[in-house]
């Protein structure tokens, strides 16, 4: 009989120890999965509008100059951006910075299509868009760490039926041949008119289904068009509590590691002064991926696309 009771006496202590242990087990688990991802970030939609870099006549005068922006960069870990200002001076001044190599940033340059805000509305109809257009990627981009422009936009469509427009047709076909990157403001009935124009356009959606489109008609779209990528900054529904992933976006997303990105989107001054808490986002959402899809993501998918060391 005393086996037994030595046996009783014992095991409330070890399910104890099994019991703590496995609470251990949880906890370390749990905060391993709750990690934000801590790698390079790639910000695939950034603008230098003359609000934040000053006009061309006075260029870095404005209330958030070269010094500033670039240290909001480095201190979140952003390696490379998209940049595309109003007017593209902000983009080139950006590229040709040496301020800009010494904070290890990579500038990818578009080409903007807006000269000012009256553009926004009739860019899609106005062939001077279009000669401008021309005109600056045929002048280029000052300062070798830049290269050449890479692409056009961001621009919008507030009606989808301008997607038609006869400008913007042939901005999507000039794009096409010279084998530049679009990024595109628009509705999900607009990605399907663009993409008849030129087919095989690498077209990037900015805040991808912003104008309402569900996690499964981003699906189809994906689906329907192998160039098609995604940038989700401003992207409602993407996030839900704690600012982790939705489950139908983690979902999409793990089905499609290799066509999104993440973007600052810094079109008001607003954006530059919160841009820390933007990143910061990201790499909560982020690190609620498995860390190859956190990467891909966060850096690959854009540093891969446009040649980014």
């Amino acid at each position: 009989m005393a086996r037994p009771q030595r046996l009783w006496s014992f095991r409330p202590l070890a399910l104890a120890r099994y019991a703590q242990a496995a609470i251990v087990l949880v906890a370390f688990s749990a905060s391993a999965q709750a990690a934000d991802y801590s790698g390079p970030l790639f910000d695939a939609h950034l603008h230098y509008n003359e609000e934040a870099f000053g006009p061309p006549q006075a260029a870095n005068t404005g209330p958030h100059p070269l010094s500033d922006v670039l240290a909001r960069m480095q201190r979140n870990g952003v390696r490379a951006i998209i940049a595309n200002s109003r007017p593209n001076d902000g983009s080139q001044a950006l590229a040709a910075s040496p301020q800009t190599r010494a904070a290890g940033v990579t500038v990818v340059p578009f080409i903007r299509l807006y000269r000012n805000r009256a553009d926004y509305d009739s860019w899609f109809r106005d062939e001077t868009i279009y000669e401008m257009v021309q005109a600056e990627f045929a002048r280029g981009v000052t300062g070798a760490q830049a290269g050449p422009y890479k692409g056009i936009g961001e621009f919008h469509l507030y009606d989808s039926a301008n997607a038609n427009g006869p400008v913007a047709k042939k901005l999507m076909q000039f794009a096409e041949k010279n084998k530049l990157a679009v990024l595109s403001h628009v509705d999900d009935v607009a990605i399907d008119l663009l993409m008849a124009h030129a087919p095989k356009v690498r077209l990037i959606w900015a805040h991808t289904g912003i104008g309402g489109a569900p996690a499964s008609r981003v699906d189809a779209l994906f689906a329907r068009y192998p160039t098609l990528m995604g940038e989700l900054s401003y992207r409602p529904g993407l996030t839900c509590d704690g600012g982790k992933l939705c489950a139908d976006w983690r979902a999409l997303l793990l089905k499609y590691p290799d066509r999104f990105m993440i973007g600052s989107d810094t079109w008001v001054n607003q954006r530059w002064q919160y841009y820390d808490e933007l990143m910061k986002g990201y790499r909560v959402w982020l690190g609620d991926l498995p860390p190859d899809v956190a990467r891909k993501i966060g850096w690959d998918n854009g540093a891969g696309l446009f040649g980014v060391k």
